[in-house]
C-alpha cells in the first residue's frame, strides 16, 4: 500500500510544480483562479500523504527540485494542454491507490480521483478540447 501512497504523493508534488509553471501563460481571471485552486487542492493532498506515510512508517525519496515537462509551455493552449495532463496523470495515481486501501482512505482515494477527473474536465472546456470527459477517469 505505502508504495501506491508514495505514487500518489509523486503524482501530487509534480502537479503542484506544474501549476507554478503553467500559471505564468494563463492570463484571464477565470484561468489563473482555476489554477490557483487547483494548486491549493493539490498541497492540501501532498500534505495530507505526507503524513499518512508518516503513520505507516514509509520513507520516501524527497521530491526533486525541478521536473522536466513534456513539452514546452509557450502560451494559453499549452498551459492547458498541461495542466489537463497533470490532472489525468493525478488521477491515475489515486485510481492505483483504490484497490489497496479499504474504508475512509479508500473514500480519500476516490474523492481525490474524482477531483482530478473534474478538474482535467474543466481545462478541456477552457481549452475547448473535445471530448470534455474521459470515459474511465484514472484508466491509464
Amino acid at each position: 500500500m505505502s508504495g501506491e501512497i508514495a505514487a500518489a504523493l509523486a503524482a501530487e508534488e509534480a502537479a503542484i510544480y506544474a501549476y507554478g509553471i503553467l500559471g505564468v501563460k494563463l492570463t484571464t481571471k477565470g484561468d489563473l483562479t482555476e489554477a490557483r485552486s487547483s494548486e491549493a487542492i493539490h498541497r492540501d493532498r501532498r500534505d495530507a500523504l505526507v503524513l499518512t506515510l508518516a503513520a505507516l512508517k514509509a520513507s520516501t525519496a524527497p521530491a526533486p527540485a525541478g521536473y522536466e515537462l513534456p513539452f514546452e509551455i509557450t502560451d494559453r493552449d499549452t498551459a492547458l494542454k498541461l495542466a489537463i495532463q497533470v490532472e489525468d496523470g493525478v488521477a491515475q495515481a489515486w485510481r492505483a491507490v483504490l484497490p489497496v486501501t479499504q474504508d475512509g482512505e479508500r473514500a480519500t482515494a476516490l474523492s481525490a480521483l474524482t477531483d482530478a477527473a473534474v478538474r482535467a474536465a474543466r481545462w478541456r472546456r477552457l481549452g475547448k478540447v473535445s471530448p470534455a470527459t474521459l470515459a474511465w477517469p484514472g484508466r491509464p
